[in-house]
């Protein structure tokens, strides 16, 4: 049986990590982390934890930057 309080015309709502903007997840470029390299999921089939950025130019390419401080707060030096 069907659960009907599930609303079918929800859109997930995500974050852009460099603005802080929120948006429609399907307007967002969607990422993740793989040995400390962005790997892009244009396709959206990875099952794995994402971020997201805006498709601007300032966003993107300010990524390389935000992925830098990124990895200095959470990796841990050894």
């Amino acid at each position: 049986m069907p659960n009907k309080s599930v609303d079918k015309k929800h859109i997930p709502v995500r974050t852009c990590v460099i603005c802080r903007q929120k948006d429609d997840m399907h307007k967002l470029l969607g990422f993740y982390l793989l040995e400390r390299e962005i790997v892009y999921d244009i396709n959206r089939v990875v099952q794995k934890r994402k971020m997201y950025v805006c498709h601007t130019e300032d966003c993107c390419g300010s990524l390389d930057k935000w992925l830098k401080k990124f990895l200095k707060r959470h990796v841990s030096k050894k």
